[in-house]
């Protein structure tokens, strides 16, 4: 991240409320300087029906056919969209948190292999989801109570603030540790015949679409105080145990691994094996089997280095070279290797939740960026400025009326403006996405108690369509057109909108007529608005709804 943004106070005038409420058609007509300038886009088309729940990187046929390559991984098509994803038939404005925990409009994932399987309930026109999910053994609340009597020191809410939870079913795990003040990171691969991830967004849950495979996760080292695997279909000490040292390499130092499967409880010859084989890898990596019971074991993750440095001479895996940079995710290929520790002990020196929100971590000191001053001062500047902005947007446009439940930064920084909406009680999560085109500072989000991802903008984002309710960019455009089409990503917004969903974008002049011209080609009512610096200032924010 560079030091663009403006520290100050973002004035708005109260009537821009009433502006952008009666913007019309008229909007959709483009100015007489665009129409002179030749670079009429026109409307865009609507896509064809088939691609109603189309994820291009994951739905992406004819890249996987002619390439022999593995249908459940990552792979782009060359060429992105250039249509509008149609809703389902009897698409409805989703349920609102809280209640969207236990029930959706079942119109709105239009999929019922899930109430064949018993996960969900169809009741009249919605899904129900039942709190005695199977996977959860005795129910979510029981269920987690269970494992805070097992190991207290989890301490969910307080020691434990981000978790993973792999293969997560329609996310009942995550769902139900929302009131405990934990943010879980739900993933399970695309699979046509489940949509878990779609059940999980619908519901209000953070999720993406992600799998265990060839290929590091797009999320650093140290990420997830606590990681989840229960009956998560994952052969974890297969090819050296190369996806238990992934595992390892996002948990935590003195974090938490449970695993729910049939070796942990059932004592038949092939189960046993499997047990054995998992107890032994986890020791070679040096993690404490802390308690096992009944259908649950729970392992800590050692605290440094000294375990791996005191292992038998030969014994593997081996650690990885002190080169390896461990947080870098974007695709890079898995290694069978025990990711080091940092001798100075960052990352796990952490303060207990929500005061590691402000706290600058000491992962801030590794984060490369283009800076003299102190990053200590940049952190909280970063902060101040974004919960400066929230506020005005909260009392000039409303926001706590926009019912606000999934949202994305596209352009994340230090995590300031999820950190505006959590000070400022806006009930929401937020994905921080870190663009590859700047510098990565997920680890510092991830330290401040917040979930993110590493992208990059020229291709599609994992996740299903109508995925969040507010998409903020700040400064993304006028630094990716470097890089990539601008239509293609404005597309991809209007992809993982909600209808009713809003857009801000907080840019440079330079590129808001662009901007302006393809959010009237997709249909979205939009607005421009200055900044606190007044109508000649060199940025604008671009607003806009998706209306149904």
């Amino acid at each position: 991240m560079s030091c663009d943004f403006e520290v100050g106070e973002f004035h708005l005038q109260t009537d821009s409320v009433e502006e952008l409420q009666n913007v019309n058609e008229e909007n959709d007509q483009l100015s007489e300087n665009e129409k002179r300038s030749g670079s009429v886009i026109g409307k865009y088309r609507v896509c064809e029906e088939r691609l109603t729940d189309y994820i291009p990187c994951f739905d992406n046929e004819e890249e996987t056919l002619t390439r022999n390559l593995s249908s459940s991984e990552r792979h782009c098509p060359v060429k992105g969209l250039d249509c509008l994803v149609p809703n389902p038939k009897g698409y409805k404005i989703p349920v609102l948190w809280p209640n969207s925990r236990d029930q959706v409009w079942s119109s709105n994932v239009p999929h019922t292999s899930l109430v064949q399987q018993n996960w969900v309930k169809l009741k009249d026109d919605k899904y129900i989801f039942p709190r005695d999910e199977e996977r959860l053994l005795k129910g979510a609340d029981n269920y987690l109570n269970q494992i805070s009597q097992m190991v207290p020191e989890i301490a969910f809410g307080h020691r434990t603030r981000v978790a993973l939870d792999i293969d997560c079913g329609v996310a009942s795990f995550g769902a139900y540790l929302m009131q405990r003040n934990v943010t879980t990171l739900s993933i399970a691969q695309k699979n046509v015949n489940e949509n878990q991830i779609q059940f999980a967004l619908e519901r209000g849950v953070p999720a993406m679409v992600a799998v265990f495979s060839t290929r590091r996760m797009l999320y650093p080292s140290q990420a997830f105080d606590f990681i989840h695997c229960s009956r998560c279909r994952i052969n974890w000490t297969r090819d050296d145990g190369i996806l238990l040292l992934e595992a390892n390499r996002m948990l935590r130092a003195g974090g938490y691994f449970l695993w729910v499967a049939e070796p942990v409880y059932k004592n038949e010859e092939i189960q046993l094996k499997q047990w054995k084989e998992m107890e032994d890898l986890t020791t070679r990596i040096c993690w404490e089997l802390v308690k096992k019971e009944g259908y649950i074991a729970i392992w800590r993750k050692t605290l440094n280095n000294s375990c791996y440095l005191n292992r038998d001479a030969g014994v593997q895996p081996p650690l990885c070279d002190s080169v390896d940079n461990s947080d870098n995710a974007w695709n890079v290929d898995l290694r069978a290797c025990i990711t080091r520790l940092p001798e100075n002990g960052y990352g796990a020196n952490l303060t207990a939740w929500p005061a590691r929100i402000h706290n600058p971590p000491d992962r801030l000191r590794i984060i490369k960026m283009d800076a003299d001053i102190s990053r200590n001062e940049i952190f909280r500047a970063e902060s101040k400025f974004w919960n400066d902005i929230i506020d005005s947007y909260i009392r000039a446009f409303r926001w706590k009326g926009f019912n606000l439940r999934n949202v994305m930064d596209m352009r994340a920084g230090f995590g300031g403006f999820a950190a505006a909406l959590h000070d400022l009680e806006i009930d929401c999560w937020v994905m921080n996405v870190v663009p590859v085109s700047g510098f990565n500072t997920l680890p510092v989000i991830y330290d401040r108690g917040f979930i993110g991802v590493m992208h990059d903008w020229c291709e599609p984002f994992d996740t299903y369509p109508r995925t969040y309710d507010l998409l903020h960019a700040a400064g993304l455009f006028s630094i990716e057109q470097k890089r990539c089409n601008i239509s293609s990503i404005m597309l991809e917004m209007d992809r993982m909108l909600r209808p009713d969903g809003h857009v801000y974008i907080r840019d440079s002049v330079s590129v808001m007529s662009e901007l302006q011209e393809i959010a009237s080609a997709m249909g979205w009512v939009h607005a421009i608005h200055d900044t606190g610096e007044g109508p000649h200032a060199s940025w604008k924010i671009l607003i806009c709804e998706k209306r149904m």
